[in-house]
């Protein structure tokens, strides 16, 4: 178990490790003869060197990590995985997006820069000749990884469960072995944001509209304009481009309606979210996903509206603590969060989907908040920006409270039914990679043919 558990903490490491490989070619130079790198496995149109394997040790134990239960057996196993993905990932014709590869590859060239002083030792630490060869090594590794988890998603995507299916699976468990889940928070919030001018919205929307004219009619660059004028710091810098799915929401329900009416190559007229205003323009369309760019211009706030906010929140807050009205009605009359105000402002945990927090993993700030609230107490107004620069106040109170336990069906069906999910797709994936591996051209040469692999990959 510890073995295996290693093994997936390391699994993220194995990009880093396989820029390391030694080259394919290497002059001996004393006898002036060509060494060739063993092949360990071909999975597909894949190659795995002895190298691959070799170095990803050598470089685990340069980190401190303990390799002393990790055999080459259990990499190898690994790394012929994530070929297996790839490999049929572009027999499936999915496409990675090669923008996306090449900004992913910046990136990490700024990190290891940023770790090892500069690209001259970098490219001494990994043995490599010049930045151009380095990069592209690092391109072709970082595109296989997007292709083994373009696949892994678009095999389980369909996965669901009944809750006939819940039940058996929690059943099936022996009373010795339930989960046991940390102390829970639900927590409930009311936001008010602060008005905003007619002059102000009219001064955003003409100048989104003045971005789109100069884009249509004199042929100006959406993405510069989005790099010098958009106040979305999580896409400015690459253009203000994103990737949606339309099986997966991303984004609010606005900006995903907007972007998947248009056509390629159409730019939006301005329209708003809870962010601000935005214009929107389709860059692809590839099957269920779609590559956009947008600009956003948050209004300017002015002091005066920013207090009237506070003071309406003091009132509400009052209100509720009088017994005048509950939080929830509260929330419903006067919340601006659209996401919260009809569920009597409950937060839904993003990564869950359920309302509940588990405090050790709570958000720091939202902890900070929330820690020294007895249940049902309100917190005073609290001034919050959100990272396009939007200011708006909130109350916070614990609305009820889960103490360390046991798994109850009941209780904790959420989770039941997330835990049950996951070993469905577990299945499915397992049988698609049995189903696979019988199909698929597989080498291996002789020295791993005696590992006792997970998966049967000599087909017997």
């Amino acid at each position: 178990m510890q073995s295996n558990q290693r093994i997936m903490r390391l699994t993220n490491l194995f990009f880093f490790f396989s820029l390391i490989g030694f080259q394919l070619i290497a002059q001996d130079q004393l006898a002036n003869r060509i060494k060739i790198d063993g092949v360990s496995a071909v999975i597909g149109d894949y190659v795995i060197l002895d190298s691959d394997i070799d170095k990803t040790i050598v470089e685990m134990q340069s980190q401190g990590i303990d390799t002393r239960g990790v055999s080459r057996c259990q990499l190898l196993g690994k790394l012929m995985e994530d070929k297996l993905y790839a490999h049929h990932a572009v027999q499936d014709s999915l496409e990675v997006n090669i923008e996306e590869v090449y900004s992913a590859v910046d990136q990490i060239i700024d990190n290891f820069t940023q770790q090892l002083g500069s690209i001259e030792k970098v490219l001494e630490f990994y043995n490599k000749e010049d930045e151009a060869s380095f990069r592209q090594d690092i391109f072709e590794i970082n595109k296989v990884q997007k292709l083994a988890s373009m696949m892994q998603s678009q095999i389980i995507e369909n996965v669901e469960v009944t809750p006939e299916e819940v039940r058996v699976f929690f059943e099936s468990i022996p009373a010795l072995d339930l989960p046991i889940f940390g102390t829970e928070l639900e927590i409930s919030q009311i936001v008010i944001e602060p008005d905003v001018s007619e002059d102000e919205q009219e001064r955003i929307i003409n100048q989104l509209k003045s971005f789109r004219e100069d884009i249509l009619e004199r042929g100006s660059s959406f993405a510069s304009k989005a790099i010098l004028y958009s106040q979305d710091p999580g896409s400015r810098a690459t253009g203000g481009k994103y990737t949606l799915n339309r099986k997966r929401p991303q984004m609010v329900k606005e900006f995903r309606d907007e972007a998947f009416s248009l056509e390629e190559g159409e730019i939006s007229q301005p329209f708003k979210t809870d962010f601000g205003w935005h214009i929107l323009t389709v860059d692809k369309i590839r099957g269920q996903e779609v590559d956009v760019r947008h600009i956003l211009l948050t209004p300017r706030i002015e002091p005066d509206q920013l207090s009237e906010a506070k003071n309406k929140l003091d009132t509400i807050r009052k209100r509720i603590l009088d017994e005048e009205i509950s939080f929830k009605d509260a929330a419903l009359a006067y919340s601006s969060e659209k996401e919260t105000k009809f569920n009597g402002g409950v937060l839904i945990n993003p990564q869950t989907g359920d309302t509940r927090f588990e405090l050790t993993n709570l958000d720091p700030v939202l902890y900070s908040q929330i820690r020294n609230l007895e249940d049902n107490e309100i917190t005073a107004p609290l001034m919050e920006e959100d990272r396009s620069g939007l200011k708006k106040y909130k109350i916070l109170k614990v609305s009820n409270r889960f103490d360390e336990h046991k798994a109850d069906y009941s209780t904790d069906y959420v989770k039941i039914k997330a835990l049950a999910l996951k070993e469905k797709q577990l299945k499915v994936i397992q049988e698609w990679m049995q189903d696979k591996i019988e199909n698929t051209y597989i080498y291996l040469n002789k020295a791993n043919r005696n590992c006792d692999f997970t998966n049967n990959w000599l087909k017997l």
